[in-house]
C-alpha cells in the first residue's frame, strides 16, 4: 500500500468481510458496500433486477424513510450513492471523518433492510424505464451495449446492465424481493472504508448497524474464475439512429483478469487507443482529423475480457475511419510497439495507478474491488513492479495473439440497413 497506510481485513463468522484503509492526513471517510452479484447473475426473467434494486434500496428502511435517508446525509455534508456493473453492485458513502458511525450505518440500512414496498416499485419501474431510454438516446452508451451483445452473444455479460424494456416491465415486486433476499448475504458482503477511520472502529459500527444479519455461521463466496465460453467472431450489429454522426465500435475478446498478461495487455491498450501520443489518436485525429473521440478500452472479467476501439465521425467519413483503424491494428499485429512507445505506455499506467489513488473514495473502490475480484490485497509498489516488469517482446506476443482474431463491430448512426454502411466496415470484419 501507499506509505503509512495500514490495511486490515477481518472476516466474520456469518462471511461478512471487512477491510479497511487508514490514510494518514485524511480527514474523510469513504464506506462502501460491495455485493458479488452485478447483472450478469441475473435470471433472464429479472434481467435489470441489481440495478433496479439499485434504486429501490434507498426508498426506505425499517428504520427509514427515503426522506430521513436523504435528510441524514446531506446534514452532514456528505454523499450517498450505489453503481452497479456486470459483476457486483456496490452502495456508498463519503462523509468527513466525525461521521464515519453515520455513513456505515446508512450504507448498512439501505442495503440489508430496505421495505421494497410495492408502491415504490412501480414509481421507480417509470424511472428505470426512463433510464433506459436516456441510454438509448445516448450514442455512446447504446454502442457500448450493442457491441458486448454482439461479442458476447447468449453470455450473460452480453446482456445489459440495465435490463430490457420488457424485462423491466414485467418484473414484479415478489421477483425482486426474491433476488433482493436470494443474493444480499453476508457471504456475498464486502464493507471497505478508507480515510481517518480504525478498523476497530468500522468493525465495531458494523456490529452495531448490522449484526441482526450477522448471526449465522458461513464462509464467504470466494472470487469468481474459469474461462467463459467466448470465442471472437466476425459480427457486425447496427442500431438506426437519426443522430449526426456515425459511432463505431470495434474488438476482440481478450483473456481474464486473473492472466497475468494483464499488464503487458493494459501497456498494449496505452499505446494503441489510450492518450493523446496513442496511435489511434495520432492516426485518426491529429493527422486526418477524421473523428474528435476516438480510443481504445480495456474490460476485464472473471472469465473473459475485451479490447474495444472507439470513434465517432460524420457518416460520410466513417469508411476511411475503418480502414485507417484497420491500418492501425494490422501494424501492431505485425510490428508491436517500439521502445519508445513502451516506455510511454508503462508511464500511463504507472501515473494513472498513483494519481487514481489521491483520496478516500479511490481507495475504498481498489480494497473492494481487489477483495472481491481477487480475495487478496498488493501494495502499489507490487503493481509499479509488475508494470516496469513488462517487455516490448511480451507485448509483441500478445499483439500478435489478439489482434489477428476476427473482428467483432457495431455502429450506431443514420443507417437504415447493414448494406448502407460504407464497404471498409465489412472488409474490416472479414
Amino acid at each position: 500500500m501507499a506509505p503509512g497506510t495500514t490495511l486490515q481485513r477481518s472476516v466474520l463468522p456469518s462471511g461478512l468481510r471487512v477491510v479497511t484503509q487508514q490514510l494518514p492526513g485524511s480527514r474523510s471517510a469513504a464506506v462502501g458496500m460491495w455485493v458479488a452479484v452485478g447483472s450478469r447473475d441475473e435470471p433472464t426473467a429479472v434481467a435489470g433486477a441489481a440495478h433496479y434494486l439499485e434504486h429501490l434500496l434507498f426508498k426506505g428502511t425499517t428504520r427509514r424513510s427515503a426522506v430521513a435517508i436523504a435528510e441524514e446525509i446531506d446534514a452532514v455534508g456528505g454523499e450517498l450513492n450505489a453503481f452497479t456493473t456486470r459483476d457486483c453492485t456496490c452502495y456508498h458513502a463519503q462523509v468527513l471523518d466525525c461521521d464515519l458511525e453515520l455513513a456505515i450505518d446508512l450504507v448498512c440500512d439501505v442495503l440489508g433492510d430496505a421495505l421494497i414496498d410495492p408502491a415504490d416499485v412501480e414509481i421507480e419501474r417509470g424511472v428505470v424505464l426512463e433510464e433506459i431510454a436516456m441510454r438509448d438516446d445516448d450514442p455512446e452508451d447504446l454502442l457500448h451495449d450493442e457491441f458486448c451483445a454482439a461479442l458476447f452473444g447468449s453470455h450473460p455479460l452480453g446482456r445489459p446492465v440495465l435490463g430490457t424494456e420488457e424485462s423491466v416491465s414485467g418484473m414484479s415486486r415478489e421477483a425482486l424481493h426474491a433476488f433482493y433476499r436470494r443474493c444480499y448475504t453476508p457471504p456475498r458482503l464486502v464493507l471497505t472504508a478508507a480515510g481517518n477511520v480504525t478498523h476497530s472502529a468500522v468493525l465495531a459500527a458494523v456490529a452495531r448497524s448490522f449484526g441482526h444479519h450477522l448471526t449465522g455461521c458461513a464462509q464467504p463466496v470466494r472470487p469468481r474464475r474459469g474461462r467463459a465460453q467466448v470465442t471472437a467472431r466476425r459480427a457486425l450489429a447496427l442500431c438506426p439512429d437519426s443522430s449526426e454522426q456515425a459511432h463505431v465500435m470495434l474488438g476482440v475478446p481478450t483473456m481474464d483478469r486473473h492472466d497475468d498478461r494483464r499488464y503487458a495487455l493494459g501497456v498494449l491498450n496505452a499505446a494503441l487507443g489510450g492518450g493523446m501520443s496513442s496511435r489511434l489518436f495520432q492516426q485518426v485525429r491529429e493527422q486526418r482529423g477524421l473523428a474528435y473521440a476516438v480510443y481504445s478500452a480495456l474490460d476485464c472479467y472473471a472469465d473473459t475480457g475485451s479490447l474495444s476501439i472507439y470513434a465517432g465521425c460524420s457518416p460520410g467519413r466513417l469508411g476511411e475511419v475503418a480502414v485507417v483503424v484497420g491500418d492501425v491494428l494490422a501494424a501492431l499485429a505485425r510490428d508491436g510497439l517500439s521502445d519508445t512507445e513502451l516506455a510511454r505506455g508503462k508511464g500511463q499506467l504507472r501515473g494513472a495507478l498513483v494519481l487514481g489513488l489521491e483520496d478516500a473514495p479511490s481507495w475504498m473502490t481498489r480494497i473492494g474491488t481487489a477483495e472481491l475480484n481477487h480475495g487478496e490485497h498488493h501494495t502499489v509498489e507490487h503493481e509499479l513492479g509488475r508494470i516496469d516488469g513488462v517487455t516490448v517482446e511480451q507485448v509483441g506476443e500478445l499483439a500478435r495473439e489478439l489482434l489477428h482474431q476476427p473482428i467483432t463491430a457495431a455502429v450506431v448512426g443514420p443507417y437504415s440497413h447493414v448494406d448502407d454502411l460504407p464497404d471498409e466496415i465489412a472488409e474490416l470484419i472479414a
